[in-house]
């Protein structure tokens, strides 16, 4: 039986036992370097020791750093993008990763089809850990082809939901 998106946002993960975290969304340039780099900074400020790494679900970027667009809206938040690549989502990531946050409901469903069942559990959406801050939205929006602002609302609910995801593994 196959597993919905909708079902699979229930099923329960134990956070404080995640080590590891991939952010993926579908290029790797925009929302899931923008996401590792906010995450990066929540679980330093907590003192988390954690694996955090993002991906693809498409190869269109292999390599490439981050959009610039993105990495303005960063830097300017104090975010440190350095080092960062686009890569595509391995099938080892799936085995690898204890929890894997895809930016919108195509990413999630990209991710469920490719991923081994064993493992599915661990693959939920990014804003799944907001609170009422990001006002029932529940998707990262693509910013992309938009104009400067939309990094900015990634940024936003980047922000919200992974600050509220590093307090929920630390306790």
């Amino acid at each position: 039986m196959k597993t919905s998106i909708k079902d699979n946002q229930h099923n329960p993960l134990d956070l404080s036992q995640v080590k590891s975290v991939l952010f993926v969304c579908l290029g790797n340039i925009c929302r899931s370097p923008s996401a590792e780099a906010v995450f990066r900074e929540k679980a330093q400020a907590l003192q988390l020791k954690l694996d955090i790494d993002s991906a693809g679900t498409a190869a269109y970027h292999q390599g490439n750093p981050p959009d610039p667009r993105s990495i303005k809206a960063g830097e300017a938040r104090g975010l440190d993008f350095s080092g960062m690549q686009a890569r595509k989502v391995t099938d080892e990531d799936f085995k690898h990763f204890d929890l894997i946050l895809a930016a919108d409901d195509s990413n999630l469903e990209d991710l469920l089809i490719r991923c081994p069942a064993n493992y599915q559990h661990k693959i939920k959406l990014i804003l799944s850990f907001a609170n009422e801050e990001v006002g029932g939205v529940t998707e990262v929006p693509d910013p992309y082809y938009g104009g400067e602002n939309g990094f900015e609302v990634v940024l936003d609910l980047l922000d919200a939901s992974l600050g509220s995801l590093a307090q929920q593994i630390k306790h």
